[in-house]
């Protein structure tokens, strides 16, 4: 199925990797960043395409709603190869950027046939099958994955959904009743071996569940996040000590952790940390601060990167330490000596809340380096960020699919001149587009789940699951709050909430620029 159509984009790509690798053998990579990151756009276009090729080959090709969505999603994509992708709003990548119109014709020769076609009846069809209740193919054809998915789907049904967008509004913390129960389903210990309590599963069955969880509300999608990252660091890094403490905490919810890397005015510059701990009488005592500190009132453990070799240059000076805290109330966020914070108010993204904090001589006891050896936090930290991208990207999934049923449910139930404005062109054509951008986003980010889980260094595939994932979740919370009209301003109506959280997933977890950079550097540059 679309094999010629896939051919042809590889060579694209492979063209576009040439020009740059052209381009840079005189060049730095920063110097050209436009080129690089439009590559790396390429290389992600041409991926989600051998996605979907997949996703509909395992199917079978035999439902119909699935033919509609590749025939559009190959249609759409390659179009987007010849005539220009959006990087950003206001940032178009096309083929002469790279010196790529010899390579453009070539695949145009091949796309030609679809996109000389209109498609308007295509996308017509397709949101009618989406109006009468039709969805794509979603199953993993493996029963145990099924079932996952059936049953944190029913929970968010019941357990989220209901709820969240008035503890949104209320900018509330997730009720401890509901983090109880999605301690109950297993959600904090997905990933964590068996051995030390966990369900010892894999990065796809984390994917499905913290999609299902984020459709409900990212929130609750990303309280996972906190766990897999400490998790991840400790079974990767940890002493036995370490593991057999910990992880079985974490697994049970009994202990909420949190990321504590990110300082004011360093962002993604890791290399240049400041926060300091050094060892004093029998424990580390630690000063500096860190902003952008994600639930990090109610959490029971941080995860805290700081310089503790304060001669070693960059990197070589950061180590990981697993500093315990008290948790906060409402009435006393920070009851922890050595330790104030203050909140961040935000947009969306909302349940967990988000801190400025401060330390000065907080201490952690002396058994609290990770691993036991100073200088390797970064290197820790690094091992994590795949899986915490693919979950990224997972999250971002999961607030596409509810954007895009948000506004179905509206196109359905509004009506303007007599009928449902669903069977308007222009609204069928927004959730036509919205659904297979949903569909593209979804088996990529499956796709790079299944690299890990084999083991695979994969931060590329990781980058590009996050980059396009998190670009669809905004671009599917515009087109439903544009199909709400005026009502999708108002903050009464969920899809206002969506939005906001949709936004975010292009910043945090390394913003779309760094995704891409890792990308071109990965392809071009080697993996050395």
């Amino acid at each position: 199925m679309y094999t010629k159509e896939l051919e042809a984009a590889r060579a694209y790509r492979a063209a576009a990797q040439a020009a740059l690798g052209k381009r840079l053998e005189s060049r730095k990579i920063d110097e050209e960043q436009r080129a690089g990151h439009g590559f790396a756009w390429v290389a992600t276009t041409v991926a989600a395409l051998e996605a979907v090729a997949g996703w509909a080959a395992r199917n079978g090709g035999s439902d119909p709603v699935d033919a509609l969505v590749a025939k559009l999603a190959f249609a759409e994509l390659g179009a987007q190869l010849l005539g220009g992708i959006p990087m950003g709003q206001n940032e178009i990548f096309r083929p002469g950027d790279l010196d790529l119109a010899d390579a453009a014709r070539d695949l145009n020769d091949t796309y030609r046939h679809l996109n000389d076609t209109d498609h308007a009846a295509t996308r017509t069809e397709l949101a009618q099958k989406l109006a009468e209740g039709h969805w794509p193919s979603e199953s993993f054809h493996d029963a145990d994955l099924d079932t996952i998915r059936d049953q944190y789907r029913r929970f968010t049904d019941s357990e989220i959904l209901p709820h969240a967008h008035k503890w949104h509004l209320a900018n509330d913390l997730i009720p401890d009743a509901t983090v109880q129960a999605m301690a109950d389903l297993g959600t904090f210990g997905v990933c964590i071996p068996e051995g030390y309590g966990g369900l010892g599963l894999n990065k796809l069955v984390m994917c499905l569940v913290t999609e299902e969880l984020s459709r409900g509300w990212i929130g609750a999608g990303s309280l996972g996040t906190r766990s897999e990252i400490a998790g991840e660091l400790i079974a990767g890094g940890g002493t036995e000590a370490q593991k057999a403490y910990w992880l079985p905490k974490i697994a049970s919810g009994e202990i909420l952790p949190t990321a504590v890397f990110t300082e004011p005015d360093v962002g993604s510059d890791l290399g240049s940390l400041q926060t300091r701990a050094r060892r004093e009488n029998g424990q580390w005592v630690i000063d500096g601060a860190k902003t952008w500190i994600t639930h990090a009132s109610r959490s029971d453990l941080m995860t805290l990167l700081a310089r503790t070799l304060p001669d070693a240059r960059g990197y070589a000076g950061l180590s990981m330490l697993l500093v315990p805290k008290p948790r906060g109330t409402e009435a006393e966020p920070f009851p922890a000596s050595g330790m104030t914070g203050s909140e961040i108010e935000v947009l969306g993204y909302r349940g967990m809340r988000e801190y400025a904090l401060q330390f000065d001589g907080m201490t952690a006891p002396e058994d609290a380096l990770l691993g036991g050896e100073e200088g390797q936090g970064f290197k820790q930290l690094m091992r994590t960020f795949e899986g915490a991208r693919i979950q990224t990207a997972a999250r971002a999934v999961g607030v596409a699919r509810r954007a895009l049923e948000l506004g179905l449910d509206y196109a359905l139930n509004r009506k303007q001149f007599g009928k449902a404005i669903v069977h308007f062109p222009r609204v069928a054509d927004k959730l036509a587009m919205s659904l297979v951008d949903f569909v593209v986003a979804r088996e990529l980010t499956y796709d790079a789940a299944r690299a890990k889980d084999l083991g695979k260094r994969c931060d590329i595939e990781a980058g590009m699951a996050k980059l396009l994932a998190a670009r669809v979740a905004w671009s599917n919370a515009d087109a439903a709050l544009q199909i709400h009209g005026g009502n999708g301003y108002a903050l009464e109506y969920e899809i206002s909430r969506v939005l906001c959280d949709a936004r975010i997933l292009n910043i945090f977890e390394g913003a779309a620029e760094i995704q891409a950079q890792v990308i071109a550097r990965g392809l071009v540059g080697g993996r050395n």
